[in-house]
């Protein structure tokens, strides 16, 4: 499926939710939250539908985002029904990780291919001021049992915020003898993001060369969308860069954004897109849907303007609302 540019659009991100377990401080504020009431919110058959149809358009793959998606419960259902659309390739999750463990048996039965799991640090003191929840063990717990799950792909994700400038190191080494990827993501300057201190793929390679020598480069995934992989003498695995500021890859984007509330974002930082669930509830047949689907990516933005004035279209809610 081409956008007016020309980009395949190949993978959908899809939120289950905007509640989560932690009030991570770029993603959502501490206090005074106001969750989506339950019928606001896709239903699990309304997301396999809308699937089936992106499938049909082209995509291949699809994550599964929230908030945190695994405070939705039966999300295993979930993984089941869009592993079996015909023309679904991978189907991953990004968490993180608190719940993990407990439901990773589940998933895995259902299908799941892979898990990002968000962890900023590995400082318990750190991640509780970070996060503003006491869940360190719980994250760790959870990586060490996808980390053991045959055949699953696991990546680590890191934001590096300038409040966890000791932690990256220590975070990077984890691929060292695990097979493993550890991504840094510059922080956009989205919602509560915008107010917080950030470091660039620069500033953080150079304490990672200071630390392990000399960046080596090293294959890159198959697919594997924005993301920039190095590794380092020694290391088993690969450490990645997902830096939309500073290293703009727009020109290349191959994703959309389905949010909890089934607005379909064409680009994180605009507004833009269209109500799937609104078209649902006033029932679109599937020639509807694909055909607002189809006009909706014929808009879809060229690309970002971090960091420059604002247009009036821009997003301004929490990560959390529009799917991390």
């Amino acid at each position: 499926m081409l956008d007016a540019l020309g980009r395949d659009i190949r993978y959908l991100r899809i939120s289950v939710t905007d509640r989560c377990n932690l009030r991570c401080r770029y993603c959502m504020p501490e206090k005074g939250v106001e969750w989506m009431d339950h019928g606001s919110i896709l239903t699990y058959e309304q997301i396999v539908r809308l699937v089936r149809l992106f499938a049909a358009l082209g995509v291949e793959k699809v994550r599964l985002t929230g908030g945190e998606p695994l405070v939705r419960k039966g999300l295993e259902h979930l993984v089941r029904a869009i592993k079996e659309v015909p023309g679904i390739r991978r189907v991953r999750i990004t968490t993180n990780g608190l719940l993990l463990a407990e439901q990773l048996p589940g998933l895995l039965a259902a299908g799941l291919d892979g898990v990002n799991l968000s962890l900023d640090t590995l400082d318990r003191v750190q991640y509780q001021a970070l996060t503003r929840r006491d869940g360190l063990e719980q994250a760790l717990e959870g990586l060490n049992a996808a980390l053991a799950a045959p055949g699953l792909t696991v990546k680590v994700n890191c934001v590096p915020s300038g409040e966890n400038d000791d932690q990256l190191v220590p975070l990077a080494a984890l691929a060292k003898d695990r097979n493993l990827s550890v991504r840094f993501i510059e922080l956009m300057p989205i919602g509560l993001g915008s107010t917080l201190p950030r470091r660039t793929e620069a500033e953080v390679l150079a304490r990672l060369e200071a630390a392990f020598g000399p960046a080596l480069p090293c294959s890159q995934e198959e697919g594997g969308g924005p993301s920039r992989y190095v590794t380092f003498q020694g290391f088993r695995g690969q450490v990645g860069f997902i830096s939309a500021v500073s290293h703009r890859f727009c020109s290349s984007c191959d994703r959309v954004r389905l949010t909890a509330a089934g607005f379909l974002k064409t680009c994180l930082q605009y507004d833009r897109g269209v109500d799937l669930k609104a078209l649902l509830e006033q029932g679109a047949d599937d020639a509807a849907l694909t055909r607002a689907i189809r006009e909706a990516i014929a808009r879809k933005p060229e690309g970002h303007h971090f960091g420059q004035a604002p247009t009036g279209r821009d997003e301004d809610r929490n990560m959390n609302q529009i799917g991390g």
